[in-house]
């Protein structure tokens, strides 16, 4: 399940009502893409972890990193872009799952 809602990350752009809907099933994407992909650095299901019955609330961090993500994916939609300083991440989302991270190691 989704974190982080469409409306959120229409806030996160800056939409307003004029944009309409055209992209919502895009955004859906980048929501649910940006979501697993900070899950799999985290090395955990954030719905599983969080958020549940007698679990502790979904840290507002990890709402903003999957937000900073989606923005960031949406926004810049091509693997490679000519004539700028390419970043991985969005800054602050390293720091972040940083923050979170299962460090721990099986066998």
């Amino acid at each position: 399940m989704a974190i982080v809602t469409l409306a959120q990350l229409k806030e996160q752009l800056n939409f307003d009502e004029d944009l309409g809907t055209a992209d919502d099933v895009l955004l859906g994407r980048k929501i649910e893409a940006a979501q697993n992909h900070i899950e799999r650095l985290l090395g955990f299901k954030i719905g599983e972890t969080y958020g549940g019955t007698e679990q502790e609330a979904i840290p507002p961090s990890l709402v903003e990193a999957v937000l900073q993500l989606a923005a960031h994916w949406y926004e810049n939609r091509e693997a490679t872009l000519v004539g700028v300083t390419a970043e991985e991440l969005p800054f602050g989302v390293w720091e972040i799952v940083r923050e979170y991270r299962d460090w721990s190691f099986g066998g």
